[in-house]
């Protein structure tokens, strides 16, 4: 039978790692009402609680997990806990050409602070330390990290992406989505963090508006089926993230994995998820700033018919 287990966080992990001990089992058909602390590590009362860059909730072990099988977890809710949020101000270096920002190295003295009206649903920020009109801005609450321990006993900055998932800064990755990831590890070992109050595609600044945010999910298992990178799902779209240093290898990665699953779940051939892709196929730009870039492959359902 399934239960519901609020978890609170007594530590919080800079690495993906299958060396890290569970900090709560759980099993499939499972809730857990959680909270993540902020990129820099502070929590909802502002306290400093773990140190940056990005440190994780969990890692939650699930009953049954083993390599080769694939991890669900449902985003029930994603919801902001403070009032304020922090992102920096000035686009990043593979954000746009070299040289052109002539404020450059201004760029880590210029954290500005947004205020977070959760009734309201909106971020704002006034000019006094730039140049322009009030931003006022809705907002949707995303987690930039989510993954499972990686292969091969690895540990992983979780300022990186990559087949595990990790950070990959992904905008979509809000409430209501269903995401799909590999199992390396017995237990699957699973981690969230980095909640972003908003994201623009690329996070083009180098972070969002970072802060913490109060986590509702669920999971679930796949036995024996083996996935190659992340996959998520929503009511319109099927998606795959790949990362890799190179933007382009990215993309391979990420329409490789989306014709995988097109084969393998949705009955067409080579030839036939090549001319789908070829007409139909959707891509976002996650991130742009991280150790690896991760590209978003989307094929909207409506073009899928009936499975």
């Amino acid at each position: 039978m399934s239960e519901t287990h609020r978890f609170e966080p007594k530590v919080f992990y800079n690495t993906f790692s299958g060396a890290h001990p569970p900090a709560l089992r759980i099993k499939p058909g499972d809730r857990v009402n959680t909270y993540t602390i902020d990129a820099g590590g502070r929590d909802a009362t502002g306290a400093q609680r773990g140190r940056g860059p990005n440190p994780q909730t969990g890692p939650f072990y699930i009953e049954g997990a083993e390599p080769g099988d694939t991890l669900v977890v449902h985003l029930l809710r994603l919801e902001t806990n403070r009032s304020t949020g922090y992102s920096g101000s000035l686009l990043a270096p593979y954000s746009v050409d070299p040289g052109f920002l002539r404020t450059e190295a201004l760029r880590e003295a210029k954290q500005l602070t947004w205020q977070i009206d959760k009734q309201k649903g909106v971020a704002t920020l006034e000019p006094g330390d730039y140049k322009g009109p009030r931003l006022e801005l809705p907002l949707r609450p995303m987690l930039g990290c989510i993954g499972t321990a990686p292969a091969n006993n690895a540990a992983i900055p979780t300022s990186s992406p990559d087949n595990f998932g990790g950070n990959m800064d992904y905008n979509g990755m809000g409430e209501g989505v269903t995401v799909m990831l590999p199992v390396f590890e017995p237990g699957a070992l699973l981690f969230l963090g980095d909640g972003h109050g908003r994201q623009g595609d690329g996070e083009v600044t180098g972070g969002a508006i970072e802060t913490s945010l109060d986590v509702d999910f669920s999971v679930d298992l796949i036995k024996k089926k083996r996935i190659n990178w992340p996959r998520l799902e929503n009511s319109d779209f099927i998606m795959v993230l790949g990362s890799s240093r190179a933007i382009n290898e990215a993309m391979q990665h990420a329409t490789t994995e989306l014709m995988r699953w097109l084969m393998a779940d949705y009955g067409f051939d080579e030839r036939g998820a090549s001319l789908l892709l070829g007409q139909a196929m959707e891509f976002e730009i996650s991130n742009v700033v991280d150790p690896e870039f991760t590209i978003v492959a989307k094929m909207r359902k409506r073009f899928l018919g009936q499975r």
